[in-house]
């Protein structure tokens, strides 16, 4: 296999995006505090928390019980996660002071011997590893020891790390193929992938041959969740896993032999991101080969074209192939963003730039629509159709909210989207220390350092990719200690037609390779260093497999990484009713003067800055239906359909539900040309 392709730290790279800055400004200025307030419950109308208030109970320092799910602790961890992306990008004595009197506080929490967790620490001490299925005690762990890895790197403290440490070696104790080990591996995966980042930092390769352990033994004989449900020490959690189904842990094969992706769609993700690591580290290209099969099952069987994956609203799993409903679908936020996860490791070790395609779609639609432009309130399922009036507790879509909500008493979300959007510059960039890899085009400059002296080579990216597809690269001359030698340009799948000139002048291009999706230019010629790349990006007209039973009929309307949606706000309601012209090519409305933006704290420049962050409306011709011959209220007549010309206006998914409730719908009924 190749080498493995690198991600760069992040105060290496400095994001100065239109589209994005909107949302990586929000982290340090109103996610982190806003989160913070929240798990200290001092935010009224939310859903309370308790999570450091559990850690001052665990540390004996408080009075009172375990309160919140079995997991609850992961909220603090993803939250120091993020604290550490934010403090990696740029310093903050005040932020990471802060942080570590958390760490100090979760330090006190940590049993003698290396045990941390407060769930069982408080609630359950005697039930320690009794419950792998439904007690998250690993993957816990895992969220820790990803928190700890990631501030040491930011930090360089060890604090901690060494807590997470203690603890990983106390699991290594507990588990393993040794006769008097626990040979069970997690019920939701997730301490896998963290093993492996904890190895890289520490060196120690028991922690990535326990991560190996955890793979291999999944699925293998006797199913291990069935067996300790046999236990008269195991304790049900949560009442649906009284019918138990093995592939929801995807425990029901042994990985390598596994062909679709089943069950959990976050548990799945994850596993999958261990085992991309783990071929990597033990150079296993049966087990690479099984990440490749269950990635195009995925993505092309059963994955939204929002990028979203997990389409039951109930056990927020996989189906069947093609089963993609669009108003009570789960889609998960932590599921995109495991996606996300999933796609760039592969990217990494393949080199193969149809990952990063994936990645991006995941990054621009489901995760940014799963947090409002204010950063106060989140989607946790992200439907691709809303009629708000259905959307009812006791019935099949109570899991669908037709609004943000400020917070969740399960709320693995938010914070996880913190993490991401504060580390989204480890997915811009790859090196093999030779080539520069640009996976997304954001705007940004990176300096690359070369062995110890100041950078030899940067690259300063100005990018409108949300807009008119331009985007202008300048870059240093490579100096010796730099070691760059080319530049790899992904071209998206959604370009068919592209330019590249290079210089004052703009000289067409000559003399590059394309390979795997990656164009890659030698910029030891004479470049003058600028590169100049204008992608056709106009919005077009997509249409579903006829598999995919929902969308028949229909079209879904894209414009390069942007699915569109239409909105209640700017086109009435009963959106099902509405039929475009795909005869007529989407206008890109410039000059959109919105029935709704005024009225929402919008003028024209904040609209198409702040709203929409670069991208623009788009404007389709189409038709209505209307409701002749149910004038008296009846429900079914033999009258015959009439339409009346309409305007409708489409804007990006991610935005929807920003300005007012309302229905909202991404795939709309074709106009049939006979």
């Amino acid at each position: 296999m190749y080498k493995r392709l690198e991600t760069f730290p992040l105060n290496r790279i400095k994001i100065n995006d239109v589209f994005w800055n909107r949302y990586i400004h929000l982290v340090k200025d109103v996610l982190l505090p806003y989160q913070w307030d929240i798990l200290n419950d001092r935010l009224e109308g939310v859903e309370t928390s308790h999570c450091i208030q559990n850690f001052k109970v665990a540390a004996k320092e408080a009075e009172g019980n375990f309160y919140g799910a079995v997991f609850q602790d992961t909220d603090v961890a993803k939250w120091l996660e993020a604290v550490a992306y934010t403090l990696e990008t740029k310093p903050d004595k005040e932020l990471e002071a802060l942080a570590d009197e958390v760490i100090e506080l979760i330090g006190r929490a940590q049993c003698e011997d290396g045990y941390l967790n407060t769930y069982f620490t408080i609630k359950a001490p005697k039930l320690r590893w009794t419950n792998l299925k439904e007690g998250h005690e690993l993957y816990t762990a895992g969220h820790m020891i990803e928190a700890a890895v990631a501030y040491y790197h930011a930090t360089g403290k060890c604090k901690f790390l060494d807590i997470v440490t203690k603890f990983a070696d106390l699991i290594c104790d507990v588990f393993g193929e040794e006769k008097d080990k626990c040979y069970g591996y997690p019920g939701h995966q997730e301490i896998e992938l963290a093993l492996v980042r904890l190895y890289h930092v520490t060196g120690k390769k028991r922690y990535i041959d326990l991560a190996k352990h955890f793979i291999d033994s999944r699925g293998v004989g006797e199913n291990y969740f069935l067996e300790e449900s046999k236990n008269p020490l195991y304790k049900q959690i949560f009442p649906e896993f009284g019918r138990y189904d093995t592939k929801y842990s995807q425990s029901h094969l042994p990985v390598r032999e596994q062909t679709t992706a089943e069950g959990h769609a976050v548990r799945a993700v994850y596993m999958y991101c261990a085992m991309a690591d783990l071929a990597w580290l033990y150079e296993d290209e049966g087990l690479l080969d099984t990440c490749k099969r269950l990635w195009e099952d995925m993505v092309k069987r059963r994955m939204y074209i929002t990028g979203s994956i997990g389409s039951s609203g109930i056990l927020e799993r996989f189906t069947t192939d093609y089963d993609l409903p669009n108003n009570c679908n789960y889609s998960e936020t932590c599921a995109s963003i495991g996606l996300a996860l999933f796609g760039r490791r592969m990217a990494q070790i393949t080199r193969d730039a149809s990952y990063m395609d994936v990645v991006e779609l995941a990054l621009y639609n489901t995760v940014l629509s799963g947090i409002s432009l204010d950063g106060k309130s989140f989607f946790y399922v992200n439907p691709l159709e809303v009629w708000p009036a259905n959307c009812m507790d006791y019935t099949s879509k109570e899991h669908v909210k037709p609004v943000r909500q400020p917070w969740f008493g399960v709320a693995c979300c938010p914070p996880n989207i913190a993490r991401t959007l504060a580390s989204i510059g480890h997915y811009i960039y790859f090196t093999d220390k030779e080539t520069l890899y640009v996976n997304l085009y954001i705007s940004n400059k990176i300096s690359i350092d070369g062995e110890g002296e100041q950078s030899g080579f940067s690259l300063d990216i100005k990018s409108d990719i949300a807009g008119s597809g331009h985007v202008k690269v300048y870059y240093s001359k490579a100096a010796e200690q730099s070691g760059i030698r080319r530049i790899a340009f992904r071209i998206p799948e959604y370009v068919h037609n592209y330019t590249i000139t290079i210089g004052h002048e703009n000289r067409i291009l000559s003399g590059y390779t394309i390979e795997k999706g990656y164009l890659y230019i030698d910029v030891t010629e004479a470049c003058e260093g600028i590169i100049n790349i204008n992608f056709e990006i106009p919005a077009k007209f997509v249409r579903a497999n006829p598999n995919v039973r929902e969308d028949i009929g229909k079209v879904a309307l894209v414009k390069g990484p942007l699915v569109y949606c239409l909105e209640e706000i700017d086109n009435g309601d009963n959106l099902a009713s509405v039929f475009v012209d795909t005869s007529k090519n989407p206008e890109e409305i410039y000059d959109f003067q919105a029935k709704s933006y005024e009225n929402f704290g919008y003028n024209k420049e904040s609209f198409y800055k702040e709203f929409l962050g670069g991208a623009v409306p788009l404007r389709l011709a189409g038709k209505r239906l209307i409701s002749k011959g149910f004038e008296d209220g009846s429900l079914y007549s033999e009258s015959i359909n009439s339409f009346e010309d309409t305007d409708i206006i489409a804007v990006p998914y991610h935005c929807w539900n920003n300005r007012k409730a309302g229905e909202m719908t991404v795939w709309i009924k074709e106009l049939m040309q006979y």
